[in-house]
C-alpha cells in the first residue's frame, strides 16, 4: 500500500505537533523543591526547550509544505521553480528547494 506525498506529511505533522504538545507539558510542570534536583531539572529544561524549538520549527515546515501541496506547488522548488527530485522529497517530504538551491542557500 503506497501513500501519498500528502499522507507522509500529514504523519510527520501528527508526529511534530505531538512532540510539541509532549514538550510543552513536561515543560510546565513545577520544579521540585530540593534545590540539587531543582537545578537538574533546569538543566533539563534548557535541552527540552531546545527539543521543543526544533520540533516547532519542523511543524512550521511540514504546515508550509502541506499548504504548497494543497496549492499545487508542492515539489516545484520555491527558489528556482524546477522540479524537485523524488529521492530528496522522499528523505525529505517538506523539501522546498531543489538539491541545487539547498546547497547555495546553506553557504
Amino acid at each position: 500500500m503506497s501513500t501519498t506525498p500528502l499522507d507522509q506529511l500529514q504523519d510527520l505533522r501528527e508526529e511534530y505537533a505531538t512532540r510539541v504538545t509532549k514538550l510543552r507539558r513536561d515543560l510546565s510542570q513545577a520544579y521540585p523543591s530540593d534545590s540539587a534536583e531543582q537545578a537538574q531539572a533546569r538543566e533539563n529544561d534548557e535541552v527540552m526547550e531546545a527539543l521543543l524549538a526544533e520540533a516547532s520549527n519542523l511543524l512550521t515546515q511540514v504546515d508550509a509544505a502541506i499548504e504548497r501541496y494543497q496549492e499545487g506547488t508542492y515539489g516545484v522548488c520555491t527558489q528556482c521553480g524546477e522540479k524537485i527530485n523524488d529521492a530528496r522529497l522522499q528523505a525529505l517530504p517538506m523539501a522546498q528547494a531543489c538539491i541545487d538551491c539547498a546547497d547555495q542557500l546553506s553557504s
